[in-house]
C-alpha cells in the first residue's frame, strides 16, 4: 500500500508507532543513555516506513542523535545513512578468555582493590585528560558519566593501579550482565605504554577465572590500535563489530 497512508504517532515521550489500516507496521524508540547521549532505534521491515519514522523522530529530538548497528547489517546502515546519519566510530567486539598468564606490573606499581574517595579522584583526572585530548564523547557508550559528589561509585566493580601511593590506572567490570563485560580500562596520560593496562587486565581476568568464569566480552574502538593489540595479545577473539552513527554535529 502507498506509504502516504501510513500514520506516524508519538505514543510516549520516547516511542513512536507507524500505523496502517489500524495495524502497527513500525516502531521507533529513543533511549537517553547514562552518558547523556540519545540513541534511536527503528523496527520495521519496510524502507518507506523506516524513512517516515526516522523523519518524525529526528524532528522531535534535539541533535546530535546516535544509533548503533551491527557492521553486517548493510541494509539497516543504508536506511540510517539515507536519513542523514554518518559513521561516528567503529567498535570491534571481542570474546576474551580469562585463563591467561598475568603480566607483572611495572616496578613501583601495585594492583589493588579500590576505595571510593581516591577512585573518584582518579576517575575525574582521567576524564579531564581524555576530554582535553580525544574528547570524552569518543569513549564507548557504556562508559558511565561522572556521577557527582552525592552519588557513590561502586568500588567493588573496579581494580586500580597505584604507583608510590598515587592512583594511576583503573579497570571496571560489569559482572551483573548475561555475560561479564569489561566496561573500561584507563591509565593516566603520563603512565601509558608502561604495561599498567596489561597488568590491570591480566589481574582482572585471572580473578574472574578463579571465580569460574571462562570468558568475558569487550568492545574496542578501531581507532585505538594499542587497545586492540592489548586484547589480541591475550588471546581475545574478534566476534563482530558495531558502527555508531550520528546525526547532527557531535
Amino acid at each position: 500500500m502507498h506509504p502516504s497512508l501510513c500514520t506516524i504517532s508519538r505514543v510516549a515521550d520516547n516511542q513512536w508507532h507507524a500505523v496502517e489500516n489500524d495495524l502497527v507496521v513500525g516502531r521507533g524508540h529513543a533511549l537517553r543513555r547514562l552518558d547523556g547521549r540519545t540513541f534511536l532505534s527503528i523496527d520495521t521491515w519496510r524502507d518507506a516506513v523506516f524513512e517516515q519514522l526516522a523523519t518524525a523522530m529526528l524532528a522531535d529530538q534535539p541533535a546530535p542523535l546516535y544509533t548503533v548497528v551491527d557492521e553486517t547489517e548493510r541494509e539497516l546502515t543504508a536506511n540510517w545513512e539515507r536519513a542523514g546519519f554518518t559513521t561516528w566510530r567503529r567498535e570491534r567486539e571481542y570474546v576474551v578468555p580469562t585463563q591467561v598468564r598475568p603480566a607483572s606490573p611495572p616496578p613501583g606499581v601495585v594492583i589493588t582493590a579500590a576505595a571510593e574517595a581516591p577512585l573518584r579522584e582518579l576517575d575525574q583526572a582521567i576524564r579531564a585528560e581524555i576530554s582535553s585530548t580525544v574528547g570524552w564523547e569518543t569513549m564507548p557508550a557504556e562508559v558511565l558519566p561522572w556521577q557527582g559528589g552525592s552519588v557513590p561509585i561502586d568500588p567493588a566493580a573496579y581494580t586500580i593501579a597505584q604507583r608510590d601511593g598515587r592512583h594511576v590506572g583503573l579497570i571496571r567490570l560489569a559482572t551483573h550482565t548475561r555475560q561479564p563485560r569489561i566496561g573500561l580500562i584507563a591509565v593516566r596520560s603520563g603512565e601509558r605504554r608502561t604495561g599498567i593496562a596489561r597488568a590491570l587486565l591480566g589481574h582482572a581476568l585471572t580473578e574472574l577465572h578463579h571465580s569460574g568464569i571462562e570468558t568475558v566480552v569487550a568492545e574496542v574502538n578501531e581507532n585505538n590500535p594499542a587497545a586492540c593489540a592489548l586484547f589480541e595479545g591475550l588471546g581475545a577473539r574478534r566476534t563482530g563489530g558495531n558502527l555508531e552513527l550520528v546525526h547532527g554535529e557531535a
